[in-house]
C-alpha cells in the first residue's frame, strides 16, 4: 500500500479517507480469521494509515 500525504486536505475528505481504511482492516481482520495465510503487512499498513489520519485530524 503507498503511503499518501494526508497535509493540506480538509475535514470532509479525511473523515472519507478514515472510514474507507477502517473498512479495509475490518475486512482484513474477518477475512483472516478463517485462514492463517493473510499477508500480515496489509493489517499492518491499514493501522499506520489509520493513525496518520487521525493525527492530522486532531492538528486540525
Amino acid at each position: 500500500m503507498k503511503k499518501t500525504i494526508y497535509k493540506g486536505k480538509n475535514e470532509k475528505d479525511l473523515a472519507k479517507a478514515l472510514y474507507e481504511q477502517r473498512e479495509i482492516l475490518s475486512k482484513f481482520r474477518f477475512g483472516a480469521a478463517g485462514s492463517r495465510t493473510r499477508n500480515v503487512k496489509e493489517g499492518r499498513a491499514a493501522r499506520k494509515e489509520i493513525a496518520r489520519i487521525m493525527t492530522e485530524l486532531n492538528k486540525q
